[in-house]
């Protein structure tokens, strides 16, 4: 049977910022230790890894039998306690979160009593098969897309799901709940890496132990309409340009 402790250790302690020492200390061992366990060379106690799963919120069954470089996901306990809400035919509502209701969500996403109290409603043209949020969002750091634009994202599970360049909400635990485009780089570097559409705000990188949730980006409404002369009226070129600046931007976070 393969054993996959090493890499799962290795691959944990990395994507979570840890040194070896740092990662020693809070497992109240010695640095040599996560060295041998890392290569292979000894196994760790049962007690040790129940402290390692407890860290990273996974089972010691999964330490031992799967490959968790390959399972880049949200915690395992917002995965589970997704809350929603349905109408009497059973058929799911979105739920709006407000931008006076944004804090709050951060804390209470998991709390149906807190989602019935969020206005809802249906939007029939979505595909079936998905739970669907929406987010008023503010500032202009994703334009063309204007303050107060509400956008209806798509749960996203898994982390790996994230695609290159698409847009989503994600709800942290420092920055609370922003609306960027984003890079998955966390096989190659165990982040993701986020980016404006408005040029004049930098790109930043996140670790993923900071998500608490990811809807993709499927639809917005606006009670703005996009004037003749603005930004949403892009030529193909102007486009193309865009999307070279995005990439090097996040070159750049890459190699840092």
């Amino acid at each position: 049977m393969m054993n996959f402790i090493p890499n799962n250790i290795k691959f944990l302690r990395k994507k979570n910022g840890f040194t070896q020492e740092t990662f020693a200390k809070v497992l109240g061992i010695n640095r040599p230790s996560i060295g041998a366990y890392e290569e292979g060379r000894a196994d760790p106690r049962l007690t040790t890894l129940s402290k390692i799963a407890e860290l990273f919120k996974v089972s010691v069954d999964e330490l031992i039998h799967e490959d968790l470089t390959k399972k880049n996901r949200l915690p395992k306990d917002n995965v589970k306690i997704l809350a929603v809400t349905v109408d009497n035919a059973d058929n799911e509502y979105i739920q709006l979160v407000p931008i006076k209701a944004a804090a709050g969500y951060t804390g209470g996403f998991a709390d149906p009593e807190y989602l019935t109290d969020l206005p809802r409603f249906h939007l029939p043209v979505l595909p079936k098969g998905g739970t669907y949020r929406a987010f008023e969002i503010s500032g202009d750091s994703m334009l063309p897309i204007l303050s107060g634009s509400i956008i209806i994202g798509k749960y996203v599970e898994q982390l790996n799901d994230i695609k290159n360049g698409k847009t989503y909400v994600l709800v942290t635990k420092s920055e609370g709940i922003v609306y960027k485009r984003v890079f998955n780089y966390l096989d190659e570097k165990g982040k993701l890496f986020l980016v404006s559409d408005n040029k004049s705000y930098n790109a930043y990188e996140i670790q993923p132990g900071e998500i608490m949730e990811v809807w993709e980006a499927k639809a917005y409404i606006s009670v703005e309409f996009p004037d003749q002369n603005s930004a949403n009226e892009l030529s193909i070129d102007q486009l193309m340009d865009m999307i070279g600046t995005l990439r090097k931007d996040v070159e750049k976070l890459k190699n840092k």
